[in-house]
């Protein structure tokens, strides 16, 4: 279509062109092409193609920067806070143990809450989805169809690797109904059960049809977290900060994981035939 804005004249395919760029007195007869284009179509420079590029703000680059920031970033750095806190033995530290003497229980609930985060319960549940998962994709004749549970597996065993050493750095102490030594901070538990349970519903999603089952399977995933990280305050397993440094720590390597999901969506479809490309 045209531009039905008033302005200057745009040129048409076909037209020849009967002058140099930037002689006097030809082209347009409304502008000359020594200056700068009036009109906001003509201000905007061509994109790779040749096509006009698009209006700032530009999406891409600064809203993926923004978004990256948040999704990596800033869990990073709560992260992060909580540690220096914990090792420096810091005010943080004072509010953490009050709010553990107010919600400190132990009870039958509480254990069995904690229970879900155990090995030989979450870990099997994410292995049941990675079996689903890889079954369904190649199937549907997906390209590299076991990349995804591959990298949610190898994410699993990233838990260990990180939380034991964190634990042995900051050498924290257990709550008054716990026996004495270090080794608390952050929560195994909460992270074991997070980044399975997390893990387990990121693959599934796409595979799940209706709006409904997606949303269902996601508040099961925050529901089994939240209950394994109030288990273990109540039962008194972990100071409330454990629980909370081991969430913003799976923030950052379930993030890491939506990212490479999402760069592959475009792989979960089968790749065209020969046959199919020919004109």
């Amino acid at each position: 279509m045209g531009d039905i804005r008033p302005g200057p004249p745009q040129l048409r395919p076909g037209r020849a062109l009967a002058h140099t760029t930037g002689a006097s007195g030809s082209g347009s007869p409304h502008r000359s092409d020594g200056h700068a284009p009036q009109t906001p179509r003509g201000a905007r420079r061509s994109g790779p193609d040749g096509r006009p590029g698009t209006t700032p703000p530009v999406p891409g680059r600064p809203t993926s920067f923004l978004g990256l920031s948040l999704l990596l970033g800033l869990p990073a750095l709560l992260f992060g806070l909580i540690t220096w806190q914990v090792v420096a033995d810091g005010p943080l530290l004072r509010l953490d143990e009050r709010v553990s003497r107010a919600l400190l229980h132990p009870d039958r609930a509480g254990e069995l809450l904690a229970d879900l985060g155990n090995i030989q319960v979450a870990v099997p549940v994410l292995a049941v989805a990675l079996a689903y998962v890889a079954l369904r994709a190649r199937r549907t004749g997906t390209h590299r169809w076991w990349a995804a549970p591959l990298a949610a597996a190898v994410l699993m065993a990233l838990v260990p690797a990180l939380i034991i050493p964190l634990k042995e750095l900051t050498g924290r102490h257990g709550t008054h109904v716990m026996p004495p030594g270090p080794g608390y901070y952050p929560s195994g538990h909460t992270a074991t059960a997070a980044v399975a349970y997390g893990s387990a519903t990121l693959l599934l999603l796409p595979w799940l049809r209706t709006v409904w089952a997606r949303r269902t399977l996601v508040a099961l995933c925050a529901l089994a977290v939240l209950g394994v990280s109030f288990g273990l305050v109540r039962r008194g397993y972990h100071w409330p900060l454990d629980v909370v440094a081991s969430w913003f720590l799976c923030a950052v390597l379930l993030g890491a994981l939506w990212l490479f999901l999402s760069r592959r969506s475009p792989d979960r479809q089968p790749p065209p035939s020969p046959s199919a490309e020919r004109p």
